[in-house]
This record gives structure tokens, C-alpha cells and sequence, in this order.
């Protein structure tokens, strides 16, 4: 029987000795086919012959329930998923420096690239579809997507747009310490409003140019309240694996994952499972596993597992999938970046970063924060990111430091609002 306290255990389990700190790197892209129609799961174009043309290039299958879901490369930790309308996924390999990364991103989009030629379909890297209604979408068979289906309308209005039109990228990061975890959860909960509107890339919807920067954030913050947004604990001296663990414990279930098969068990509370009373399993007790598979369940904007989750950015370009990382690398894994960002957002209250939270989808980078624009802001934080990577010193074969990914983002506030 699993008690609280192997909850918070779990979670501490985490941390890791900075020699062994890595950068991992999540991003979705759209797959179309005859000019702006969704790929359907079969047919000669679809994400079932997507999945299978990646077999060339050493990925394995991984099958559920008969359907070919997602692949698994052999030489690394790398995978390749679908979203719940085919969006295809790369969660990459965690690495030490963001060149790597960035080599990893290269091939990833090289394959894509022939097995677009090969199939004749298209790939596109925006955080929400710009063409497709969402009665239009596709739906792929994999079964924990059928219960989120049904819950979703339950608990707010625009949660099937979430799981079929929208696309985002993520970095995850590492921590040493529960004290490391909490310094570094605060800075990236307070600065992502400020992400969100850095790459923000989606004001198209159904063809219509909207009033939005980021659509696709206006979605998330009507999904769930439950599990999505900013977390106001965040922000409180009760912060810590403890408190974490508490959030997890009111959060509903959606599921249970019992011999290959998901059993439907949403609205129901993992603290009921853990004394044997939970309703769609009475008498049955969650293991690790379990606990793991309900942490993939909560949204927030930054999520804890056993590493950091920066999950509030639109997916975007090689420039943006390669730039939100770099940002927060050089914010979190230099610590003279991170206590000067720390100290920088310490009164930085949850109501505050709440608010701008709920206007950077239509303002973007126009919204103001304390009186000044987010852009302004921006310039001061991608600087304190520069010095972080330069202090960091890691160097490619042509001895650019990591500095590098961060030139784009500078040049188009350069270009946009005249920041030097």
C-alpha cells in the first residue's frame, strides 16, 4: 500500500547532481494532407503510414490493442507519440548541451522531410490549426483518448480543442534539491506568461485572421481549471514536494492502466485508491506506475515529475523549437542566472502573474507587467539567459558557445519593437 509519504519520496527521487543535469526537448507538429485537410489514422497518407516510413530510420513500433500507437528508437530514449488529432510528437533524447539538441532536431525534421516527399504529406510546426474546425479533425485509437473525450466537456468548454488543434513545444529540465526544485518551479511559474507571449504564433482560426497572439493558450486556459494554468501554491513558502503531492491528491482521475487495458476512472481520486476504495477498482491499490501515470494527467503551465516541464509555449520553427530550451537553460542551469531571475521575480505575487496570464493571449508581448510592455521584460530576461549559456561554455565543432539559439529571439524583438 502505497502511503503519502512514498508519494513525496517518488517525487524526490528526482534530484540529481548538477554533472548529471540534462535538456530534454518536447515538440508537436501538425500532418496534413490535400493541402490543408488532417491526416486520418489509415489510408496511404495517413499517421499509420507516417509511423511505418519511420521504420526506415531504426525506429521501432509500439502497438495497443492491435493499433500501432507510437515508436521507440534503440540506440536512444527518444520517441515518437500522436496526440489525440494525430499530432506527431518527438520527445527527444535527454542531452547535456543544447547543441546536441539542436543535431537532434536537425535529423528529426530530415526524416520528416523525405517521408513527406515519400507519402506526399505536409508538416507544420504552429501552436493551434489554423484551417480545420474541430468536427473536421480526426480522432487516433488510442484508448486513454476516449476517456478524456468524454470527461473534457465536463469540465470546461474548449477542452476538445485542446486535445485536437493545438501544438506546443517544451524543454524539461532537472533539480538538485526539494529547495533547488522550489526556486526553479517559482522562476519558471512567474516568467511564463512571458514565454507564452514570446511564441506566440497562432492568431489564425478556420481560416480567419483573430484578435489572438496565441490562440492556443486562450484554449488551454479553458480546458481544466482543475489541472491547467498557473498553480497559486507555487508562489506560497508551502511549496515543495509535499504540497505537490497534495495538488495531485485533489486532482480527478482519469484513468487506471490494468494489463494493457485503461479503465475509466474519471472524477475519481487517487487518495481513494490508495485505501482500496476506489470506485472503478474496489479493493485494488495503485502501485508506482499508477502514481506516475496520474502525474501525466495534470497541465499546469510548469509541472513537476521528476524533472520540470516548461509547457507553455507554442510550437513554432527550428528557431522556436530550438529557442524555448535555450532560454530557460541558460535562466535555470546557471546559478548566478538563476538566483538574479529569482531575485527579480521574488514579490512577483500569483494574483499578478495570473493576471497577465489571462491577457497575454490577445496583448502577446504587448501586454503590460507592472507598468512596463512584456517586451520590455523580455529583452532584460533573454539577456540574463545570454550570460547564463555563456557561462555554461559549451561549444560546437565551430566553437559557437549555446549562445547562439538565442540570436533569432533577439533579432525579432530587434525587428518588432527596436530593443538593442
Amino acid at each position: 500500500m502505497l502511503t503519502k509519504q512514498d508519494l513525496i519520496d517518488d517525487l524526490a527521487g528526482g534530484c540529481k547532481p548538477p554533472d548529471q543535469f540534462r535538456i530534454g526537448t518536447e515538440h508537436e507538429c501538425f500532418v496534413f494532407i490535400n493541402g490543408n485537410q488532417r491526416a486520418p489514422y489509415t489510408g496511404p497518407q495517413g499517421i499509420l503510414a507516417l509511423l511505418t516510413a519511420m521504420q526506415q530510420f531504426g525506429w521501432q513500433p509500439v502497438v495497443e490493442n492491435g493499433f500501432l500507437i507510437s515508436m521507440a528508437h534503440p540506440l536512444t530514449a527518444a520517441t515518437l507519440s500522436l496526440e489525440p488529432g494525430g499530432q506527431f510528437e518527438l520527445s527527444g533524447t535527454p542531452v547535456k548541451t543544447l547543441h546536441e539538441s539542436h543535431t537532434e532536431l536537425i535529423t528529426h525534421q530530415q526524416q520528416l522531410a523525405l517521408v513527406a516527399q515519400q507519402l506526399n504529406i505536409r508538416f507544420e510546426t504552429i501552436g493551434f490549426d489554423p484551417y480545420n474546425a474541430r468536427a473536421d479533425v480526426p480522432w487516433m485509437p488510442k484508448a486513454r483518448y476516449d476517456i478524456m473525450r468524454s470527461y473534457m466537456p465536463t469540465r470546461g468548454h474548449l477542452g476538445l480543442d485542446m486535445m485536437t488543434r493545438t501544438c506546443t513545444v517544451q524543454v524539461n529540465l532537472d533539480y538538485e534539491s526539494e529547495s533547488d526544485m522550489v526556486k526553479k518551479m517559482r522562476v519558471a511559474m512567474a516568467l511564463q506568461p512571458m514565454m507564452t507571449a514570446l511564441f506566440a504564433n497562432s492568431s489564425w482560426v478556420e481560416g480567419k485572421k483573430t484578435a489572438f497572439q496565441s490562440y492556443r493558450s486562450f484554449i488551454w486556459q479553458n480546458t481544466d481549471p482543475d489541472r491547467c494554468g498557473i498553480l497559486p501554491f507555487v508562489f506560497d513558502d508551502t511549496m515543495g514536494f509535499e504540497r505537490y503531492v497534495d495538488y495531485m491528491l485533489s486532482i480527478p482521475l482519469y484513468f487506471v492502466k490494468r494489463q494493457g487495458r485503461y479503465i475509466n476512472a474519471a472524477g475519481q481520486y487517487f487518495r481513494d485508491f490508495m485505501q482500496g476504495k476506489l470506485p472503478a477498482l474496489p479493493g485494488d491499490y495503485p502501485t508506482l506506475l499508477d502514481w506516475h501515470n496520474h502525474l501525466t494527467t495534470a497541465f499546469p503551465e510548469v509541472r513537476l515529475k521528476h524533472y520540470l516541464e516548461m509547457r507553455g509555449a507554442d510550437s513554432g520553427p527550428l528557431d522556436h523549437l530550438i529557442g524555448l530550451p535555450a532560454v530557460w537553460v541558460g535562466l535555470l542551469y546557471d546559478s548566478i542566472s538563476l538566483q538574479t531571475v529569482a531575485d527579480l521575480t521574488a514579490d512577483w505575487s500569483y494574483a499578478e502573474v495570473q493576471t497577465l496570464y489571462q491577457h497575454v493571449p490577445k496583448q502577446g508581448k504587448r501586454a503590460l507587467f507592472r507598468g512596463m510592455p512584456v517586451y520590455q521584460w523580455l529583452g532584460h530576461i533573454l539577456a540574463l539567459s545570454q550570460q547564463g549559456l555563456e557561462r555554461r561554455n559549451y561549444l560546437n565543432a565551430q566553437c559557437q558557445s549555446e549562445t547562439i539559439y538565442l540570436e533569432p529571439l533577439f533579432q525579432n524583438l530587434t525587428l518588432e519593437f527596436g530593443l538593442t
